[in-house]
């Protein structure tokens, strides 16, 4: 909703006391918080601010009253949170100060991204739903993932409205379609307003958050997220020691603190190999903490039985390599090896001279360890076999979300793109021409369909020059289409002609190019054409479809005014048309009937300004195909 910039913003204005106690109250009702709660998330002083959202939404804004006026609260539609039917939305910056506001779903790291560019949360997306949420009601979105042996949820990161019941999303087993119809963001528009602080701290999840998990079987081994289940689909934090049982009730090989050791510091190397083929996205020196979370994390090795088989399995136990009890690689992490510590791991590795190091200098701001370079010479890099990393998997994951999302939309604007067809009925002269084709003259056909019609006639009646394969002989149908178009070659083509309509073609000497013959044919049939929507039936209608002309010109000396003309035919009414337009380009607009045309022509939209691309968006919005805008401006010369 917010992810392109909000505009026609009004003036700010302090909400009255008794206002701000209407808001507050209905918080409480809505949230089920206390009225001592309700005074940190509706402060004193608070703000409201009307706006438009670029889909021409209305809405109301509710700010902090200061520092710098994170938005707190807004609601869409008409009318602010008094309305009837309004209903008060919390920002992001409410959230992360009260994440419990609202039941959350989860969402794997990769797919934040996604929602923030302004898509919805498909249900191959959702990781974790609570149980008994309802079609359209509010939930936030967090980022689920896997530090180490514990699943972690990060804060609020997106407000939206359930496309479908959970109990519904569980039962169902879907792989498609939308889960949450996403509102605000982080990083959008509406969060940009405020102070754009840092997200706060991830959160272990907790052993009594009712939440379910959504992805499992293949979708979930495919993209690399395991998620530890009880029969009861409840997620719970499990002892170490369960970490290795496996779904099936087996229990899957557990790496020892050395073997971790040994599958980080491979991570490592997989890092530095990359350098060989293609240079860094970064330059050195890099603090080790980024370092060790940017790169050498996402480069585990997404299936390590096949890197490193765990000394407690044996060979069978990585038949197949996607097996439920493979070992997890978000379990490689520093405090799971024999290092303890990601300085013990630097030191090591910088004694066997894969990489070098720096302390930072005393009295610094700077306390982290510097990495000031990689060796791409050393003998374990040279031999090193790639492997697929975790980063690949959730990319590949990210991906597929991504492929979808942009699928929907494409099928959304095909549904809401206008169909035009053109269509010609044989009139008068080109009448007789059908009837010797064996057409029906009633019908209307499309252009493909006329021309197939002339060249089954054309081949039938064998009216191709042998001398020249591009030019058509006219046997007396056709020169009675075409004769009163076009004038004849000399008066002995004309005297040929007349007595090769007596003889039959033999006789016949007059001649046409096949392309000209078509146009000829077509200038000689009536012109109908049809605009519908997709699915919908559309009316036919008498006459020639011409483009939607936008034509700027200058007014008045160097008032530049934009005009549009000859949109009826494609289902746009004029009132509505100069309404949405003084909306979106911020500007006066008038109606009037073309100037120098007949009355019944049709009407003349004029906006101020120089306005012809946002009337092509604007026009391309309601679904009217690109190839029937046309736009050009009407320079007036000096005199």
């Amino acid at each position: 909703m917010f992810k392109k910039p909000v505009s026609n913003w009004k003036t700010s204005s302090p909400l009255r006391s008794s206002d701000r106690k209407k808001l507050k109250l209905k918080a409480v009702s809505s949230f089920s918080i206390s009225i001592e709660e309700a005074d940190v998330l509706v402060p004193e002083g608070i703000l409201s601010i009307k706006f438009k959202t670029h889909l021409n939404e209305p809405g109301v804004a509710y700010l902090a009253p200061d520092g710098d006026h994170d938005p707190l609260w807004f609601t869409i539609g008409k009318g602010d949170f008094q309305h009837q039917d309004a209903l008060i939305i919390p920002t992001i910056y409410t959230l992360w100060k009260n994440h419990k506001l609202l039941p959350s779903v989860s969402t794997p790291k990769a797919v934040i991204p996604i929602l923030s560019g302004g898509a919805d949360l498909m249900i191959p997306g959702v990781v974790h739903c609570p149980q008994s949420l309802s079609e359209g009601q509010l939930v936030s979105i967090c980022k689920y993932e896997r530090i180490g042996d514990i699943p972690m949820l990060s804060p609020p990161l997106a407000v939206g409205r359930m496309a479908v019941a959970s109990d519904q999303l569980q039962d169902s087993g879907q792989e498609k379609g939308k889960a949450v119809h996403v509102l605000h963001t982080w990083k959008d528009h509406l969060w940009e307003l405020g102070s754009k602080g840092d997200i706060p701290q991830d959160l272990p999840m907790k052993e009594d958050e009712d939440v379910n998990l959504e992805k499992a079987g293949d979708t979930e081994e495919e993209e690399g997220m395991h998620v530890p289940v009880d029969a009861d689909t409840s997620v719970v934090v499990p002892e170490p020691s369960s970490l290795s049982d496996a779904p099936d009730g087996t229990r899957a090989p557990v790496y020892t603190p050395d073997e971790v050791s040994q599958l980080l510091r491979m991570s490592l190397i997989q890092v530095i190999a990359r350098y060989i083929d293609a240079p860094p996205a970064f330059t050195f020196p890099i603090p080790a903490t980024i370092f060790y979370a940017n790169h050498i994390l996402p480069s585990r090795p997404n299936f390590p039985e096949l890197v490193l088989l765990p000394s407690s399995s044996s060979p069978a136990d990585t038949s197949p390599p996607y097996d439920s009890s493979s070992p997890d690689p978000y379990s490689i992490t520093v405090k799971s090896s024999s290092f303890k510590s990601l300085t013990a791991f630097l030191k090591s590795t910088e004694k066997s001279g894969l990489i070098t190091t720096k302390a930072p200098q005393k009295h610094s701001a700077q306390t982290d360890v510097l990495i000031t370079a990689v060796n791409i010479s050393h003998p374990d890099v040279q031999v090193h076999r790639p492997f697929t990393t975790v980063h690949e998997v959730e990319a590949k994951a990210a991906r597929k979300v991504l492929q979808e999302v942009k699928q929907r939309e494409q099928r959304a604007a095909a549904e809401l793109e206008l169909e035009v067809q053109e269509f010609w009925k044989p009139h008068l002269i080109s009448v007789a021409l059908f009837e010797a084709m064996g057409a029906n003259t009633s019908n209307l056909y499309t252009h493909p369909e006329v021309r197939s019609l002339l060249d089954s006639y054309i081949t039938a009646r064998q009216l191709v020059n042998p001398h020249d394969q591009a030019y058509i002989n006219l046997d007396a149908a056709l020169t009675l289409c075409v004769a009163p178009q076009s004038k004849s070659k000399s008066s002995k083509n004309k005297k040929s002609s007349t007595e090769g309509a007596e003889s039959g073609p033999q006789t016949q000497s007059e001649f046409m190019k096949r392309d000209e013959l078509v146009k000829k044919v077509f200038a000689a049939m009536q012109d109908w054409y049809e605009v519908k929507r997709s699915g919908n039936e559309g009316v036919t209608k008498k006459g020639k479809l011409s483009p939607i002309q936008i034509v700027m010109k200058t007014r008045q000396g160097r008032k530049l005014s934009t005009l549009i003309t000859g949109f009826e035919p494609f289902n746009i009414v004029p009132e509505d048309l100069s309404e949405d337009l003084r909306k979106l380009c911020a500007g006066a607009t008038s109606i009037s009937p073309i100037p120098g045309k007949p009355a019944n022509s049709g009407m003349e939209v004029l906006v101020q300004g120089k306005q012809s691309k946002a009337v092509v968006d604007y026009l391309l919005g309601k679904g009217v195909p690109k190839k029937w805008i046309e736009a050009h401006e009407v320079v007036k010369r000096k005199n």
